[in-house]
């Protein structure tokens, strides 16, 4: 009678704590990887800041339901800029990484499953995010006199949704990518597109109708939309906060789909 082998034991909370720690640590050497997610939305606030004069403020008040344009665009368009970059264009950069020096590869021979691996680094990213973000908006708050929205916890449930879409995008291509830099070109492309067609150049009134369209229900520009309207005290479309719960759904079941440890 032949002797089965056990099961391999599945991965515990402990060693899911340990992968997350783990690339942590590596993300945090990288110091160019740090300047996307930290340094680039204090920048983009300071610079947008100090160009907001107070004549810009009475005449952008009545357009954003009483706040000025700093809130009613720039805010949401940094925002929306950091998790898209850090979402689309530097985690999966990582995850190349990984596979083209052999780390996945081994890692596949362990109990461990590919969603242990795209959970630590969501997770990595988020605390990215939440360092960039908090220190920008703390920093207009201090010299811009920035206004913080009535509704802290709805900002920071749209917030989050934008994040998890644009991760949810990430997930997708880091598990097509066979190349670091293949990674990294698709991020880019991506994210330029989203960025040129939601709004992030400038407002979509200045696009045809049908374009503009279009990049009001892509990620970027939906979650632009959605902090937008939150920041100042309106209620977001639904339509677009749907657009943004299918892309992390779909983004990640597919990523995990097709994600390939070599």
């Amino acid at each position: 009678m032949s002797i089965q082998a056990p099961p391999p034991a599945r991965p515990g909370i402990d060693a899911w704590a340990r992968l997350t720690l783990t690339e942590g640590k590596i993300v945090a050497r990288d110091t160019a990887g740090m300047v996307i997610p930290i340094v680039m939305p204090l920048l983009i606030m300071v610079m947008a800041g100090l160009g907001v004069t107070e004549e810009d403020r009475a005449l952008t008040a009545s357009q954003y339901n009483g706040m000025s344009v700093l809130e009613g665009y720039v805010v949401p368009m940094t925002l929306a800029m950091v998790v898209a970059l850090v979402g689309v264009v530097n985690m999966p950069s990582f995850l190349a990484t990984y596979r083209r020096y052999g780390i996945l590869r081994r890692l596949s021979a362990t109990p461990a499953h590919p969603m242990m691996v795209l959970v630590a680094q969501v997770l990595v990213s988020v605390a990215q995010t939440i360092v960039g973000v908090g220190l920008a908006v703390g920093v207009a708050v201090l010299a811009f006199d920035l206004e913080l929205p009535g509704d802290v916890p709805m900002t920071l449930a749209v917030l989050a949704l934008t994040a998890l879409a644009m991760y949810g995008l990430g997930v997708l291509v880091a598990a097509v990518s066979p190349t670091p830099n293949a990674s990294l070109a698709i991020g880019l492309i991506g994210f330029f597109a989203m960025m040129a067609l939601g709004g992030g150049f400038g407002s979509r009134d200045a696009l045809p109708d049908r374009l503009a369209d279009i990049g009001g229900y892509l990620p970027f520009g939906a979650g632009m939309d959605v902090i937008g309207a939150v920041w100042v005290g309106e209620s977001p479309d639904g339509w677009q906060l749907l657009v943004l719960a299918v892309a992390a759904v779909v983004g990640v079941a597919v990523g995990v789909r097709f994600f390939r440890w070599q």
